[in-house]
Formats: C-alpha cells, structure tokens, sequence
C-alpha cells in the first residue's frame, strides 16, 4: 500500500476536522458537511487556476475555512465594525487550527509560517501567493455562493458586493471569473458590477 504524502495525510487531517461541520449544503443531490464541501471546491479550483501552487499554498486553499462555525457571526454585533472584528478573528483562528494540525503531520516551521502568513491574507496585491488565493476564494464564490446570495438580496447590495470582489482580484483572476459557467441574470449583474 502506497504511504500517504504530508500533503494527503494534512488533507484528511483538515477534511476531518471540517467533516464535523453542524451545516450541511445540498449538492447534486448529496447533503455535505458545509465546510468540507467549501474546502474541497476551494482545491479544484486552485488546481486549475494555478495547477504549479506550491505545496504552501495547495495547504492553505484546503483549510482556508477551517472549522469556521465555531466563531458564530452573531457573537459579534450585525454592522460593519462586528463584521470586520468577526473577521480578523477568523483570521486568527483558522491560523491556529491550520498550525496545530500541520505541526501534527510534521511539517516545517516554515511551511506552517507560509500558511498561517497567507491565511491572514497579509500583503494582498503584493504578494503572489496571497493575491492567488484572493482570486480562488473570489471565483469560488462567484461559481457556487454567489447566485444564492444575489437571491436573498437587492441587486444594489449585490452589486456592491460584486465590486469589492472584482477589486480584490487580478487580471488573471478577472478573465477567469468572466469564463465562469454563470447564469444569465448572474452575469447581468457582474456586467453592471463591473460596468460593461
């Protein structure tokens, strides 16, 4: 039997640990634990938009939410401020959680030091790897996350969320957000979002 990388065995470690998630999405028929599905398509995704990523950051794609519902958004106050404190939080946490687990496979301090630095999304626009994660967590979001939130929301909440999304991405994430199999109402908005 073939040995598992330090790679595979940190995937099933993260895969585990989101595998525990309370909320579940339906796809394709299938019910999965929110988060493991979330990781899983934030793997695909980076698989093919950057398929030479190096190790670090093929790592912190698969635990970029790990185990996220134990931060619940509403132990901190519902207005911009919460938010952004709920965020950093997160931050925070997903950073902790990623080390203990990568500590637990073996993995050198600098690699663990490459995760945590890109799961705090530091130095975004000037770092490579950062910017590469922002533009797969945006094209995530825009391919499985995005129509069901334009759905519960004004097109003018919508679009401002498209705008700050499209700000965070690069050119290369722009020309694989417009290659995205989007609904036609979907792409209306991202056309007017972006103002083409």
């Amino acid at each position: 039997m073939a040995t598992l990388t330090k790679l595979q065995k940190a995937f099933q470690l993260f895969d585990a640990a989101n595998g525990e998630d309370p909320n579940t999405e339906i796809f394709q028929g299938k019910s999965y634990p929110k988060e493991l599905l979330y990781a899983q398509r934030m793997t695909q995704k980076l698989n093919v938009f950057a398929p030479d990523a190096s190790e670090a950051l093929q790592l912190t794609a698969r635990c970029q939410h790990i185990c996220r519902w134990e931060i619940a958004r509403d132990a901190y106050e519902m207005n911009r401020e919460g938010y952004l404190r709920w965020r950093q939080e997160l931050k925070k946490f997903h950073a902790r959680k990623a080390q203990e687990l990568l500590e637990d496979v073996g993995y050198s301090a600098e690699v663990i030091d490459t995760v945590t630095f890109l799961l705090q999304k530091k130095q975004l626009k000037r770092n490579e790897e950062t910017q590469t994660l922002e533009d797969v967590i945006c094209l995530v979001f825009l391919e499985h996350y995005f129509e069901p939130f334009a759905a519960k929301h004004p097109d003018g909440k919508t679009i401002d969320i498209l705008q700050k999304t499209w700000r965070k991405m690069s050119d290369k994430g722009h020309e694989a957000a417009l290659k995205l199999p989007l609904s036609e109402s979907a792409l209306h908005l991202v056309s007017k979002a972006i103002g083409t």
